[in-house]
């Protein structure tokens, strides 16, 4: 089923249903919880349209008796225009952006997280603006192509110096109208990885799993690491898979791509359903 496909069959059975207005709600293509809302839906007298500002799916629908969704409509929804790499803007925001520290180091240090290195792709800032409105500290992480090291966009999250993610929904968010597929955060640099590496979903996972091996990337989810192509130079593999369906398949799709290539691929999971790296680690320490 195409994304377009996926995102209409939610509109016959959940979006006329909205009042009319603009609403935030999670996208039936790449939501990964009910928290996870990156769809905006406008609703009016005549129908609505959709735009999911993560993964681009968009649409529209008329209401005309009963309602029914249509194909997006030129009219209705404008042409986006998809960054093949990180806008110079963002660039330069990047650049900016200072190295892990003040409310960053407190809420890293609160989950237990190793601290990367100041040459690797994750910094941070004490105040961001979130599409809601609200403005606070947050973890800026770079996404560059895993084999060309091109940068192709920014991973952001909003976080609390207690550990928690901060009071936005959601709390974590890539660029809009910018390719992330292909995509990893190099927490540590190029020059750290030799003949072995070790990879997870998640920012915290991975920090997590530096506690007891490096170098550590972070694949952003489990499509990307499903899809984490055979690297020169890298003999061994460590996956820490979220203990999901989605995160197991990934890490079972990666093991058998590394491993058709020769190369030594380890898998580790948490034993509990549902948890990550970073649950694991914190619940057993």
């Amino acid at each position: 089923m195409s994304a377009f496909s996926q995102v209409t069959h939610r509109a016959d059975g959940g979006m006329q249903d909205l009042p009319q207005g603009e609403h935030r709600i999670p996208c039936p293509t790449c939501a990964k919880s009910k928290r996870d809302k990156t769809l905006g839906v406008t609703v009016d007298q005549d129908g609505g349209v959709f735009h999911c500002f993560r993964c681009g799916a968009a649409g529209a629908w008329r209401n005309d008796h009963a309602v029914r969704a249509t194909a997006p409509s030129r009219s209705l929804m404008p042409k986006v225009e998809k960054h093949l790499t990180l806008a110079a803007n963002w660039r330069q925001f990047w650049r900016d952006l200072k190295p892990i520290s003040g409310t960053a180091r407190k809420y890293l240090d609160a989950r237990q997280c190793a601290i990367p290195l100041a040459d690797g792709d994750l910094r941070c800032t004490e105040s961001l603006r979130h599409p809601s409105g609200y403005v606070g500290p947050a973890l800026v992480a770079l996404v560059t192509d895993a084999v060309t090291r091109d940068p192709l966009t920014l991973h952001r999250t909003w976080i609390k110096s207690n550990g928690t993610k901060a009071d936005v929904d959601p709390p974590r968010l890539l660029l809009g109208k910018h390719r992330k597929q292909g995509g990893v955060i190099r927490l540590w640099a190029d020059e750290a990885v030799s003949s072995s590496l070790a990879i997870a979903e998640g920012i915290e996972s991975t920090l997590s799993l530096a506690t007891v091996q490096t170098p550590v990337w972070a694949l952003i989810d489990a499509g990307n690491l499903a899809a984490f192509p055979v690297l020169d130079g890298v003999e061994d593999l460590l996956i820490f898979a979220d203990h999901d369906a989605a995160g197991l398949r990934g890490a079972d799709e990666c093991a058998e791509r590394w491993r058709g290539a020769g190369r030594h691929v380890g898998i580790a999971k948490s034993p509990v359903p549902g948890e990550d790296a970073n649950d694991f680690l914190r619940r057993t320490s």
